[in-house]
């Protein structure tokens, strides 16, 4: 995993939050609930990869 990503992650963080919260002041509590919601969804995409190796790792380690 490179730094790069984790750089990514939190910047993707930062944003959502951001804009979650001018769209919750502003009154529009759906939309900011789908800004949180695409956000979780777009990192965990960049993460699957990452958790697909560590289970085929724990998977080669523990096979016998």
């Amino acid at each position: 995993m490179s730094v790069n990503l984790i750089f990514k992650i939190a910047a993707v963080g930062i944003l959502v939050s951001v804009l979650s919260q001018i769209l919750k002041h502003s009154g529009r509590e759906e939309q900011a609930f789908l800004t949180s919601l695409a956000g979780l969804v777009l990192v965990l995409f960049w993460i699957l990869p990452y958790i697909f190796d560590l289970f085929d790792t724990m998977q080669r380690l523990f096979a016998l």
